[in-house]
């Protein structure tokens, strides 16, 4: 049988054949599906022989895979970037000159103090933590902290105040500023607003279900909700399954420790909370770190622990569990996506997601 031109690969490349349609690397293991799509999609199609049409047909029902995701950030210029290390260091320059005038109370210092009964005890702040707060966050704790006078919807109503004596104490003048675009509170779903659609919502599973189950899942605390919760999140995310827990700081520090032990493999970022660090030296696992957010750097420590398995032994991990938060802030954790990949090595692979903890 001879093939026509229109059958025939374009600039003498050669059509190579595989039953799972991906190409096998040099170390013997496939590429990733996405990858495996992407050359699939650049190789010219062979023509199906006999005894391959059906193969061809079911190939063509498997869907492209999503592009990758590309992100970038907005770099911090330089001048403003020194300036405001400039700002720091003049702050901290002033700050040790205004403690020496202190010391030999030349000027008065406003900030509380322990009293000297107190000297053998464990101090309640750092050195370089009272420092800070006297002499530089001081100056500048007007931008945080601001009392407001509306619900914390997405715009809201701050109090107007001045001060007289650098941000020690605050007058407050009466007068409110309003409809100021609110960035920095936990109401990230809308539910403190008293109208809308979470409102409405809300009032209406609590007059359904109540406000809380008061006890575990495992005992009476499983309701319909939160499996179609568990179903909706999972979905959402592209994993296989997902797990909802109680609020608390024991749902990362008391359940990473079950689902990873000795022999297996954390993957934390660098800005995890508390409760994920202290849930992953719990786990007695080896626990490497990855830049905040960098894909790159995750990936190249995957590369490395598959490729190079344990020290010493060199086995594979018995389980490589990803830790990350969804949301870098003091909120509580809700949402455990658990994402299982059967490979060899390493027999599975899990991610632990978490929406942040107490701080």
């Amino acid at each position: 049988m001879t093939e026509s031109p229109a059958t025939q690969p374009a600039d003498g490349d050669v059509c190579q054949r595989a039953k799972n349609g991906l190409r096998p690397e040099r170390n013997g293991s496939a590429k990733s599906l996405r990858r495996g799509h992407e050359r699939r999609a650049e190789r010219p199609r062979c023509p199906p022989g006999e005894g391959e049409e059906q193969e061809a047909d079911a190939e063509e029902e498997v869907p492209a895979a999503p592009r990758p995701f590309a992100e970038s950030f907005e770099e911090t210029p330089m001048l403003v970037a020194v300036l405001t290390y400039m700002g720091y260091g003049v702050l901290t320059v002033f700050g040790y000159l205004r403690d020496f005038l202190r010391h030999w109370k030349i000027e008065r210092c406003h900030i509380g103090r322990e009293k000297e009964e107190q000297t053998g005890f464990v101090p309640l702040y750092q050195d370089f933590e009272n420092f800070y707060t006297r002499n530089l966050y001081i100056r500048i704790r007007d931008n945080w902290n601001r009392p407001i006078c509306s619900v914390p919807g997405a715009k809201m109503d701050l109090m107007e105040r001045t001060s007289r004596d650098y941000n020690w104490t605050f007058d407050y003048t009466g007068r409110v500023v309003r409809d100021v675009i609110n960035l920095g509170s936990y109401n990230y779903l809308g539910f403190a607003e008293n109208t809308g659609p979470c409102a409405d919502a809300a009032s209406e599973v609590a007059a359904k279900y109540g406000v809380g189950v008061a006890s575990t899942r495992q005992e009476i605390g499983n309701l319909d909700r939160h499996e179609e919760m568990e179903k909706l999140v999972a979905e959402f995310l592209g994993v296989e399954s997902a797990m909802a827990f109680g609020m608390g700081f024991a749902t990362n520090s008391m359940n990473i420790p079950a689902l990873a032990g000795k022999g297996c493999l954390i993957l934390s970022d660098e800005l995890n909370h508390a409760s994920l660090v202290l849930g992953t030296r719990l786990s007695g696992s080896t626990i490497r770190v990855f830049k905040h957010n960098n894909m790159q750097s995750l990936e190249k420590l995957l590369r490395e622990a598959i490729v190079h398995g344990q020290p010493r032994t060199h086995r594979p991990w018995k389980k490589i569990l990803i830790v990350v938060e969804g949301i870098y802030r003091s909120s509580l954790s809700t949402c455990v996506p658990i994402h299982t990949v059967r490979s060899t090595p390493p027999p599975c692979l899990l991610l632990w997601w978490s929406k942040s903890s107490l701080p």
